[in-house]
């Protein structure tokens, strides 16, 4: 994008282009753009491939950063600049996990984010410390090499996660608590480099410790400060200004905002962005800000596992193959091992221990941070980092592989009840989708039986109102899939469609007949074509919005006439009948009359009664 607006800017300041400089900006943007179609079509031929093959995707990108890259065919010249872009993806992941935890949550899990964390962490730097001294290295050094090792990859086992669809779950949510310890570990390690630096390594410029611990306690409260206060605020108005593409921008602002001030303080970025997410998860924004991130999450972080592959130095590989073989092997067995031992003593069973153990056994992306300011120290040798280096991808490399292998001859275990609450009536698993007048009075009755509610709407005026009466509603927009899926529709025994918008519901209608067929459709209709319309989408059941008050006001207009309790049911039954009868005559020829009676249009249908032919009726019948 700068090199394409640079001519119109020289024009400007120095007067036009000359035909060499012009065709020199011209080929500068054609090779950005050969770079992009690369990587893209990369990733487009490699990862259905793999995913077919039983393999996954992130082993896909990273062979096909391999193929690519500087160290094969060259096709792509500066992968660590990619790698620092796409380090984003793992960040914008971060921030959806975090939507995904709410405080009180977070909370519940300090136990196993500092208890099982630091436990795990302490015993690895240990044992790989000491497999970095028994191969003749230094300790510091050894050190360095074995804390690298330690900090697992993040993007790695989150994707294999997501994969799976274990992140929320019990054995999901431990490997998570462990990942956000070792987040939480970059700044110490660093402070940690420096001290094991030989003296003068160190520039006499560097913060003293107790400041940067200040500076990044600081950045975490100003963070949390504008969480609480600020980030809903400034949603709720940018809602009222229905400008879709605004909405997208403040995600975007939020998570690279919170990652560049945690940055600024010292901490990692996928820490500042989690902690984002976890400030919003109860935001009534949480959905629509998952839906707009998603897309730039995935392909973020295919590009960052592309890099990964990319920097994977074969030179070096092959210069150095035997310790490197061994130095994989050896760091993976031991790291694999003592993960194994702390998950049984934590009290896990054997296959939760080993999945564990074989999903975090490889380095991981924060390792590259380290061993670097380790270089610039002259903590370590460049031999060393660049050995170090191609450990750790290849040990990335591995790691999905290994999982698939392992999955796949692990023999099927019984369902596992941690952390499942005790099975209770399950009726009432409700999704509304629009909370104005119909939905909140639709509501009420599934409330008295014991439903649990989940409600989207996309009027933050709504929203506002509807929480002042203990209703916890989200903002999204209903008629869209994602946001179907992201507000759990696949898991509603029954949806209602509130909204008051005739689009909007046919929308809604089909996407979420086609994500989740099972589910039934409560549906309120505009009118009766609109009704028609929602029927052969096959929605479960239709409503119109006048007919049922309509027939209410004719009901009490024939008791004011002086007609009995009996003769105004009776009535009321024959023009229920009648419009029944022919909804289900309009209605595809006849190709719905069964489902139409299915609607409750009709209780019964009774003859004609005191003497009125069935169709004299005024003209306008039916319409509404």
């Amino acid at each position: 994008m700068q090199k394409a607006t640079a001519p119109s800017v020289a024009f400007f300041v120095t007067g036009p282009l000359s035909h060499r400089e012009h065709a020199m900006a011209t080929e500068g943007d054609a090779s950005q753009l050969i770079g992009m179609v690369t990587l893209l079509g990369a990733a487009v031929v490699a990862v259905p491939l793999f995913k077919r093959a039983g393999l996954g995707s992130v082993l896909g990108y990273l062979a096909a950063g391999l193929v690519i890259g500087p160290y094969g065919l060259s096709l792509i010249a500066d992968a660590r600049t990619i790698l620092h872009v796409a380090e984003l993806g793992v960040v914008m992941f971060l921030f959806i996990i975090g939507l995904e935890m709410k405080p009180s949550h977070l909370w519940n899990l300090r136990g196993q984010i500092f208890g099982l964390g630091s436990l795990q962490v302490v015993l690895c730097a240990l044992l790989l410390t000491g497999v970095g001294v028994a191969a003749g290295f230094p300790w510091q050094a050894a050190f360095v090499g074995g804390a690298g090792f330690v900090l697992t990859s993040t993007a790695i086992v989150m994707q294999v996660l997501a994969e799976r669809g274990d992140i929320l779950a019990p054995r999901g949510q431990r490997i998570v608590s462990i990942l956000l310890f070792e987040d939480l570990l970059i700044v110490p390690l660093l402070a940690a480099v420096a001290f094991l630096a030989p003296a003068g390594a160190v520039p006499a410029a560097a913060a003293p410790l107790w400041q940067r611990i200040g500076t990044g306690l600081l950045s975490l409260g100003v963070l949390t400060a504008a969480g609480l206060w600020l980030l809903n605020p400034l949603f709720r108005m940018l809602a009222k200004a229905k400008a879709r593409e605004v909405m997208t921008a403040a995600a975007l602002l939020v998570v690279l905002g919170a990652a560049l001030l945690m940055e600024l303080g010292g901490l990692s970025m996928a820490m500042g962005a989690f902690v984002a997410g976890v400030l919003l998860s109860e935001s009534s924004f949480r959905h629509q800000l998952e839906t707009d991130i998603e897309p730039f999450r995935g392909l973020l972080l295919g590009l960052f596992f592309l890099g990964v592959g990319m920097t994977l130095d074969l030179d070096v590989v092959a210069r150095d193959w035997r310790f490197i073989c061994l130095g994989v092997a050896a760091l993976m067995l031991t790291k694999a091992l003592c993960i194994y031992a702390v998950a049984r003593l934590a009290g896990s069973r054997h296959a939760e221990a080993v999945d564990r153990a074989t999903l975090m056994a490889q380095g991981g992306e924060f390792a590259f941070v380290l061993f670097a300011e380790a270089l610039r120290l002259t903590v370590i040798s460049p031999a060393m980092s660049a050995d170090m280096t191609a450990i750790i991808v290849l040990s990335m490399a591995i790691t999905p592989l290994v999982a698939t292998i392992l999955r796949r001859r692990a023999r099927p275990e019984p369902a596992s009840l941690d952390g499942v609450e005790a099975p209770r009536d399950l009726r009432g698993n409700v999704l509304i989708i629009g909370f104005g007048r119909v939905g909140q009075i639709a509501s009420q009755s599934p409330l008295a039986r014991g439903a649990e509610l989940s409600i989207i709407d996309n009027d933050p005026d709504v929203i506002r109102n509807a929480a002042r009466y203990g209703f916890k509603v989200h903002f999204g927009d209903g008629a869209r899939a994602d946001v179907l899926r992201a507000a759990g529709a696949r898991h509603a025994r029954v949806i209602l469609v509130c909204v008051d918008d005739q689009a909007a519901a046919t929308r809604i209608v089909e996407n979420a007949r086609r994500e989740c067929p099972h589910t039934r459709l409560v549906v309120r209709a505009f009118d009766r074509e609109h009704a028609l319309e929602l029927v052969r989408l096959d929605a479960d059941h239709v409503v119109r919005e006048t007919f049922e008050a309509a027939l209410t006001m004719g009901r009490q207009a024939v008791l004011a006439m002086g007609a009995t309790e009996q003769e105004a049911d009776e009535l009321e039954a024959e023009v229920r009948g009648r419009d029944a009868e022919r909804f289900a005559l309009e209605t595809a020829g006849g190709t719905f009359a069964g489902r139409a009676l299915l609607l409750g249009d009709i209780d019964r249908i009774d003859p004609p009664r005191h003497g009125r032919k069935r169709d004299a009726r005024p003209p306008e019948d039916g319409i509404a």
